[in-house]
């Protein structure tokens, strides 16, 4: 695929179902139901880790974190009245090198 083809065709998501069949189908010596174990057992400690308040960092690919996001006055948008939104920690991911150069090269 050329540099940034892929911004001109419809978004597709891939679902961690999906995820688990493309990693067992590369990897046939492996059980189907071991590789779902393996991104289970991934996908929860990543979510342990961020809800304990540490940093993920996977080297090339990027990182997770938590930010705060302090209460603040938000309004409705139908009436426009006032409404109050509570303080609420948000993930949030950083992008890593690797990960934005093979983009941004349109190699894969």
């Amino acid at each position: 695929m050329k540099k940034n083809q892929y911004l001109f065709r419809e978004a597709r998501a891939l679902i961690k179902s999906e995820l688990i069949q493309k990693i067992a189908a590369s990897n046939p010596h492996l059980y189907h139901r071991d590789v779902e174990r393996i991104v289970n057992v991934v996908f929860d400690e990543i979510v342990d880790a961020l809800a304990q308040g540490d940093r993920v960092e996977l080297r090339g690919f990027g990182a997770f974190t938590v930010k705060h996001r302090a209460a603040r006055q938000g309004r409705n948008p139908r009436t426009g009245d006032p409404v109050p939104v509570a303080e609420k920690f948000v993930p949030f991911f950083k992008t890593g090198k690797e990960l934005r150069d093979r983009l941004n090269d349109g190699e894969g």
